[in-house]
């Protein structure tokens, strides 16, 4: 089964990644189900996905069948797809991608999928400590800090919210695999970056704010972890 998969799934990165031109992509944006690009990538993956089947008949059946779809999904996204929701069309087109040739490999190889991992108690321990530790303690840092806020426009950068979310991730994952020495990396290098942006004297309100944050945001993700790592030896 995963032999399969594998294969399947390198014929789509390659086709939909490697093999695959920005100027074709550009050209079926623009000229959708009449671009000749979106027959040519279609005919890219059909041929990936002989190679790499060996070019065995008997999965055939397969092929037609994840080529067709991913006809169909790649036509739905250059319809949809718009600039504001670019981000969201692009990965939804490829979770649909693997869906596709999921379906493909159950047609050779039956597989169930079992869900029962997912109500243990280590992985639902995990859940929501990150659901935590991420967008939970985003919107809780954001409340605390409102007050010392030197720029109202600053709750406005999405960008500094997803900075802080993937910050305290990591500082959680360091903890939980007890690598602490990441964490003194992390620091250093935010401290490298925040430096050029706060060595004016006039703006110690925002030096004051941004110091506050990060004071916090570390405090939350070492404090995640190590509940993590308690409960989860707890019988």
């Amino acid at each position: 089964m995963i032999e399969l998969f594998l294969k399947f799934l390198i014929a789509h990165l390659l086709g939909d990644f490697v093999l695959q031109p920005n100027s074709w992509v550009k050209d079926k944006k623009e000229n959708k189900i009449k671009s000749q690009y979106l027959y040519f990538h279609i005919l890219v993956h059909f041929v990936l996905l002989l190679v790499l089947t060996a070019f065995q008949s008997k999965y055939i059946v397969g092929i037609l069948l994840i080529c067709a779809l991913h006809f169909v999904i790649d036509c739905f996204k250059i319809y949809n797809e718009s600039s504001a929701n670019k981000t969201r069309s692009f990965f939804l087109d490829q979770i649909f991608h693997i869906i596709t040739l999921l379906v493909a490999v159950r047609i050779y190889v039956p597989f169930k999928i079992d869900l029962n991992w997912f109500y243990q108690k280590n992985i639902l321990v995990l859940i929501t400590c990150v659901l935590l530790v991420t967008y939970v303690a985003a919107i809780v840092l954001r409340v605390i800090l409102d007050k010392w806020n030197p720029n109202k426009n600053i709750n406005s950068n999405q960008a500094g919210m997803y900075i802080g979310i993937l910050e305290r991730l990591f500082i959680f994952f360091f903890v939980v695999m007890n690598f602490w020495q990441g964490i003194g990396f992390l620091l250093a290098a935010k401290s490298i970056f925040r430096f050029g942006t706060l060595k004016n004297k006039r703006e110690v309100g925002l030096t004051e704010y941004i110091l506050i944050g990060t004071l916090m945001s570390f405090a939350i993700g070492i404090s995640l972890g190590l509940l993590y790592n308690f409960l989860i030896d707890i019988e």
